[in-house]
């Protein structure tokens, strides 16, 4: 294959992956709009956002073996015309339970596509050098498309309705489908590899099982007894994939990789780094519209350095892998991240020059830790098994964002609940307590001074929660770094015993 070709197979791949990342958060800044159109409640506001990454987390492990076995050019242009299709409905959704609908159908298409992208590198760059620089530009699309998803949503909701952030897909997935349907190369089928259908479906229901309980240990108003029966067949579920993985000769994932340490640092920095991107991003977008009066578009524009640094540090990480090895990169990325995020909790009122270098420090972190870890894990895939490893990295990146997103939306609600505390006797609706959503919708209804009293109070409720959000995403990142730092050092003495004569 030609030079040429790869790089655009490459560029591909990036666009379509950006498509599926943008996805994850470009309702960030969408979410006050629709939810005030579609009249969505709390709990219906959360799962609008939490139902594509939860799904895409449990599909990923069984789509990613279907295409080591039925070709990765096949399900990366299914994903492409399934998630094109969804995005048309998901744009013309008339409630929020239709809405939650089509994010389901989107994350099918996803699952379908995000495998498929990393193993097409790992099979069309066979250069050592030239694979690890292309996958640290997938990993930087990967953490960047991330960041940008809120300034998509910002410049679209400038000048158009909310279904558009889901409609702009459409023309991109026919580019994608026109540029990689010739490109792409269709390796022959491997029909003699089984495909795990019930090891596919356990995976699916234990991972949508465990999200599910992580998002509803935050709600006052879970059903205790559903959650708990919920967890423990949850636990079940996966205990028995697990076991019955370690028996199979070609297993859907293989847990024998875990057994390697760098690759289990790999995975721990991926989820670490989707978790932070995705919770962050929520509680500052939602800070700067609902409490700030910013606009969507100049909520996106003040995120705008996040992805900006993270497609820097994707490159860079690149050429640290070389010089250091990649757990003393995940480590300072991780580290870097950390340092971003603690500089924003000190200057969030400070001056905007202070609060937007932070904001760029950490996404500099985030995109390097993300595309050291991709490297990582794709280094370390068995020949043929491209789509087993990049559906275990893509899952670590997907549940990570699934989890950021259940924790810190919870710590959200749960603190912002606990610092809203009105007057009795006002006649205030009691789910100006749940969200700072219904507290400012029922303003709306209200007298003037009595207006103000609720905005005043749950301005300072959710500043508290975004406080406590940031800190949490801030003892997360450097605690991660300080983990992998003792497997980064031991590396660095092996490497240097074997080059003492």
């Amino acid at each position: 294959m030609s030079k040429r070709n790869r790089w655009l197979i490459l560029l591909t791949v990036s666009g379509a992956l950006a498509l599926v990342v943008i996805d994850m958060t470009v309702l960030y800044t969408a979410l006050p709009s629709l939810t005030y159109e579609l009249g969505a409640t709390a709990s219906e506001k959360l799962w609008i956002v939490m139902s594509y990454g939860l799904v895409v987390a449990g599909l990923l492990p069984g789509f990613g073996s279907l295409g080591d076995r039925v070709g990765h050019k096949r399900t990366f242009v299914a994903g492409l015309i399934i998630f094109g299709l969804a995005s048309v409905v998901a744009a013309y959704s008339p409630t929020a339970m239709a809405l939650i609908g089509g994010r389901v159908l989107l994350a099918v298409g996803a699952a379908l596509m995000m495998p498929a992208t990393l193993s097409i590198i790992r099979i069309t760059f066979s250069d050592d050098h030239e694979r690890a620089l292309a996958i640290a530009i997938w990993g930087a699309v990967a953490s960047s498309g991330a960041a940008v998803g809120p300034l998509v949503g910002g410049v679209l909701l400038e000048y158009f309705w909310w279904g558009s952030v889901f409609l702009i897909n459409v023309p991109l997935v026919v580019l994608a489908l026109v540029a990689g349907l010739p490109l792409i190369p269709a390796p022959a089928d491997r029909a003699d590899r089984d495909w795990d259908l019930l090891g596919s479906a356990q995976v699916m229901a234990g991972l949508i099982g465990f999200a599910y309980v992580v998002e509803e240990l935050g709600s006052r108003q879970s059903p205790y007894v559903v959650l708990a029966g919920t967890a423990v067949a949850t636990a079940i579920m996966l205990t028995v994939f697990v076991r019955r993985q370690l028996q199979l000769k070609d297993p859907l994932l293989d847990f024998t990789l875990f057994r390697n340490a760098e690759f289990t640092l790999s995975v721990i920095t991926a989820i670490v780094a989707s978790l932070a991107i995705a919770g962050t991003e929520l509680a500052i977008s939602q800070r700067l519209q609902l409490v700030l009066g910013y606009s969507p578009l100049q909520a996106a524009l003040y995120i705008l350095p996040a992805p900006l640094g993270a497609f820097i540090g994707g490159p860079l990480a690149s050429l640290m892998l070389r010089r250091v090895g990649a757990a003393a990169t995940m480590s300072g990325a991780l580290l870097i991240a950390g340092i971003g995020a603690a500089g924003y909790l000190l200057c969030y009122n400070a001056s905007l020059a202070l609060q937007l270098i932070c904001i760029a420090i950490n996404g500099l972190g985030l995109g390097a830790s993300i595309a050291a870890a991709s490297n990582a894990v794709m280094n370390h895939a068995p020949e043929g098994r491209e789509g087993m490893a990049a559906s275990i990295e893509e899952v670590s990146f997907e549940l990570g964002g699934t989890i950021g997103i259940s924790i810190f939306g919870s710590i959200l609600s749960g603190v912002y609940t606990a610092f809203m505390v009105l007057p009795d006797g006002l006649g205030i609706p009691a789910a100006a307590r749940d969200s700072i959503d219904e507290a400012l919708i029922a303003a709306e209804r209200l007298p003037t001074e009595l207006a103000a009293i609720v905005t005043s109070h749950a301005h300072r409720a959710f500043d508290q929660a975004f406080l406590t959000v940031v800190c949490a995403a801030m003892v997360v990142l450097l605690g991660t770094a300080v983990l992998v730092r003792p497997r980064a050092e031991r590396t660095a003495a092996n490497t240097a015993r074997q080059h003492v004569p």
